[in-house]
Formats: C-alpha cells, structure tokens, sequence
C-alpha cells in the first residue's frame, strides 16, 4: 500500500505502481461501445496512462485536455485516459470537450486498478482510483511512473512527456 493525500487527509492505495524498467502488467478495459480492451490493442505503439478518478472533477479534466493537446504531435503514441467512470460517462466528456487524441477506457468490470496498485481503499472514495501517470515503451516496458502524491493536484506533464522524447 501506498499513502497519499486528499485535501491534506490520508488516503491508502491497494498496492504501487509498476516499477521502470518491468513489463507492464496486462490489462482489459471497457471502451465505450462496452468492448473490453487489452494492453495488446495497442502493441507496437507508446502508451500514455493517464488515469485519473473520475473525469467529472476538475483536476481530471484539466490533466486530459492537457494531454490530449501535449501529445497529439507526438509521433507512434496513444494516450489512454482511465477512469472508473462509466463509458458513457466518458464519451460523452470527450465528445463535449471535442478531444481526438485521447482514449477513454474505464476500469468497470476490470481489475486494472488492483493490478497498477492504484485502487484507493479507504474514505470515501473507495473504489476510484488514484491520480496516476505510466508511460511505457513500443514494447510495454515502463519508463516513467508517477504516483500524484496529493489526489487534487495535476501530473507533471513536463516529465511524462520528457521520458517519451528520450528514447
């Protein structure tokens, strides 16, 4: 478990990031048409994890309007933004916000939470997930982590981004 923070309180994670260096642990998400979606959908690319609470706060918002603007031009990656959001939910917040560069996926019926050790298991939010970014490499190898150590405040974009143009 890790410890971060909401407003100053305590929250607990169910476990840590994966740690550069190791194979990212497969996953399936849902899409937004309820399709599951394995880390192999996208072999061969970079991968951007984004994940975020819930896209209906406005941290989470802003953190993917940034990298859906960030990493539009950055050539053979995808940004995934997770949530534990419904799809629903989550289309429509990229169709409002008009963001292209950008997959939704959620973590409904999934146990990708658990896996990355991001699930927050005390308080009341119990259940989403914690603020997190994970970059991995063309062949699903993770070069950068971050765990947001206080819940409401953003990524370091800067440094996300810098792991992708090192390579």
């Amino acid at each position: 478990m890790t410890t971060i923070t909401f407003q100053g309180k305590p929250l607990q994670t169910s476990g840590t990031l994966p740690l550069v260096g190791t194979k990212a642990p497969d996953f399936t998400l849902v899409d937004g048409k309820l399709k599951d979606v394995k880390l192999g959908t996208y072999s061969g690319k970079r991968k951007i994890l984004n994940i975020v609470p819930s896209l209906d706060t406005p941290t989470c918002a802003a953190s993917t309007l940034k990298f859906n603007e960030k990493a539009a031009h950055i050539p053979n990656t995808v940004v995934l933004v997770i949530s534990a959001d419904l799809p629903f939910a989550q289309c429509r917040f990229c169709s409002n916000e008009n963001l292209h560069h950008v997959i939704p996926l959620s973590t409904f019926r999934s146990s990708f939470a658990d896996d990355y050790g991001v699930k927050l298991v005390d308080s009341i939010l119990a259940g989403l997930t914690a603020r997190a970014v994970v970059v991995l490499d063309e062949r699903d190898y993770v070069i950068y982590t971050e765990l947001v150590s206080e819940l409401s405040d953003e990524p370091d974009y800067k440094s996300a981004l810098a792991a992708l143009t090192d390579l």
